[in-house]
Formats: C-alpha cells, structure tokens, sequence
C-alpha cells in the first residue's frame, strides 16, 4: 500500500514556502506528495523540489486541469493544439520533481460547460489529443490518470462508465485513468460496482470525503471503495484530497465556504490513519 497528500490543501503552486508541509507529511508517514501543476513557467521550482522530495525520501504525483484557453474539446483546432503544447509543458515540469502519475481532468476545460451533452466529435477531438499528449508521457516515464468529475465541475467525463471508454479509445500504454470517492458519490450508484466496472484501467485513486474535510467521517461509501479496491488487488497510491480556507481563491475555487475540519495537519493523521486501517 503506498499513501499520499495533495498538496492543493495549503497551495497551488509548491515553493520553498512548503518545506515545513512536507517535512511533516513525511514525519507523519506518507510515502509521497501530489503536487498541483497549474504553474508551467517555473521549472527551476520544479527541479529544486524534486531535490528536496529526493532528499526527505518522498515520492510524487501530479495533478493539473485543462482550462478553456487550451481545451481538448474545443471545436477550434488552434485551441486543441494549443492543449497539446499546455499539457506537454506540464510534463516536463512532473518530469523535473521526479513525478510518477499525472492525474486530473485533462480531458476537458474545468467549469466550462457548453449548455448541452457532450457530442461525439468532442469526444474524438479528445481522444486525439491526449494520445499525442500521451506519446510524451511516455517519454517521460509518467502515466496519465484521467479523472472524471461530478456533472457541477465539468459536463465531459463524468462516470467512471465514460472515463473507461475514453481510456480505452484513447488506447495508449501510458493513458489510463484515477477514481475519486468525491466524484463517485456524486455520480454513481455504487461505489463497489463502479470501480469493479473500471478498475483494469485505474492506476490512481483520491480518498475524499463527500464534504472534502477528513476522510472517514462523512457518508462515502468507503466499505465499498476499499473493499472494491482489495479485493481487485489495486496497489497505486491511495492519495487524500482535502481543501481548506487557506488561500481564498483556492478556497473559492473548490466552493469551501465554511471550515471543514480544525487543523490540517490532524486531518491529515486521521486521514492517514483511516486508509491503514481499511485499505490493507
């Protein structure tokens, strides 16, 4: 079993600024950070934090999101290609801290809706894309992990019944996708059914809460996702994602409009705490 903490609960963008965080997550017993890329113009960060994760003995993945400027579905080709080049610049900045697994909704411009269901030609302008993005993932030695989200965040991908069949025409080595219990309690019937349907092709997972505050203590059906998960012999990384009040733009941006638990360093021991005991 490898464990991991999002980063996004204290920033968008890691620095220097972060290095007691990390030092901490490592004391409390993570094996890993996932650290957000939003950021693709400070590569020397990048590197200096790969040192640093290399250094406290840390491992990484990565998450990132599309946005409209560069959205895989768009019906403009200039601006599919233009994701092209986005999500390519992502990658050499996970390459320089050493990342594993980049995950996030890549697939689609986040909170951007077009008013109706996704089309079929979307579908296709997608799938291109991210193979040509997935060719350099490949020569980065990162997987992509799509991940879907809940029909509020985006309108593309929203069950894991979408994001397998994506992955599977997407059909490259290195694309397959996340499952996030946030997500999936939103959108699904059954947790344990859901990633049964999906998890051949789930190489990461996010262990959130409904109300995204300290796993284990809201209405996620999490005797379905872990039971679902061992009994399929999943051994990627069990990564918590949390979000806090903070840093008021993120806060805004992930809608917490009210404390969800006293200290983020005690959700996150609790939250450590809770995977131990139930994914093993």
């Amino acid at each position: 079993m490898k464990t991991g903490m999002n980063l996004l609960l204290w920033t968008d963008h890691v620095t220097e600024a972060q290095d007691g965080v990390i030092d901490e997550l490592k004391a409390i017993g993570f094996d890993s950070v996932e650290v957000p890329v939003f950021n693709t113009d400070d590569l020397a960060g990048y590197e200096r934090l790969g040192k640093r994760l290399a250094a406290v003995g840390l491992k990484a993945t990565a998450v990132t999101v599309s946005t409209p400027e560069a959205n895989p579905i768009s019906p403009d080709p200039a601006i599919r290609a233009a994701a092209v080049v986005r999500l390519n610049r992502v990658l050499e900045c996970c390459q320089a801290f050493g990342c594993e697994v980049l995950c996030g909704p890549i697939h689609s411009a986040l909170g951007h809706f077009s008013g109706a269901a996704p089309t079929d030609a979307e579908f296709q302008a997608a799938v291109e894309v991210i193979r040509q993005v997935a060719d350099t993932a490949a020569q980065r030695n990162i997987l992509l992990a799509v991940e879907y989200l809940n029909r509020f965040e985006n309108y593309f991908l929203t069950t894991a019944a979408d994001t397998f069949r994506f992955v599977k025409a997407v059909n490259h080595p290195s694309c397959r996708m996340m499952y996030d219990s946030f997500h999936a309690h939103i959108e699904e019937k059954n947790q344990a059914k859901a990633i049964a349907s999906c998890v051949s092709m789930v190489v990461h997972v996010h262990v959130s809460e409904n109300d995204r505050g300290i796993p284990g203590t809201g209405q996620v059906d999490w005797e379905g996702y872990f039971g679902a998960l061992r009994s399929a012999g999943y051994a990627g990384f069990y990564t918590i994602e949390a979000f806090g009040r903070a840093l008021p733009a993120l806060a805004a941006a992930t809608r917490v409009w009210r404390d969800l638990f006293p200290d983020s360093m005690e959700l996150c021991r609790q939250g450590l705490a809770f995977i131990k005991a139930h994914a093993s």
